[in-house]
């Protein structure tokens, strides 16, 4: 598509309005305005997908043959693609560990093996206990 106009994503996004949504979807920028009423999902599926790089959101819902072939009509230009941010690798915050500094690791493993341990020795007793008296 050699000499179609290159957008930046700041130009982009402030096509982010109901009157004027426009999308970046596979490096592409398309002027989606007038299908909003006609869009299956409605126009806050697409609305939500301004201002950033739409392509997963699009790949995810899994688009047929034929609304790719719709995009055509509603093309603008390209995406500059140095003004796309990196994607960030998620990493999760760091959980504080369930017993943050109050009972050292090696006392729970100790009372992990004991108490099943003295459950099983008072039930061996009680076992005792009643069929001595039963006797």
């Amino acid at each position: 598509m050699s000499g179609s106009k290159v957008y930046t994503l700041e130009e982009v996004a402030k096509h982010n309005t109901k009157d004027d949504c426009w999308l970046v979807i596979g490096g592409k920028v398309y002027n989606v305005t007038k299908f909003l009423d006609d869009h299956p999902g409605g126009d806050d599926v697409l609305l939500s997908s301004t201002a950033k790089d739409a392509t997963d959101d699009f790949e995810d819902v899994g688009h047929s043959t034929t609304a790719r072939a719709m995009m055509d009509e509603y093309l603008v230009g390209e995406i500059d693609s140095a003004t796309i941010p990196t994607k960030v690798k998620y990493t999760p915050p760091k959980q504080p560990h369930y017993n943050q500094g109050k009972t050292p690791e090696f006392v729970i493993k100790i009372l992990q093996f004991l108490v099943p341990l003295a459950i099983l020795g008072l039930a061996v007793a009680v076992r005792i206990y009643t069929k001595s008296e039963s006797a």
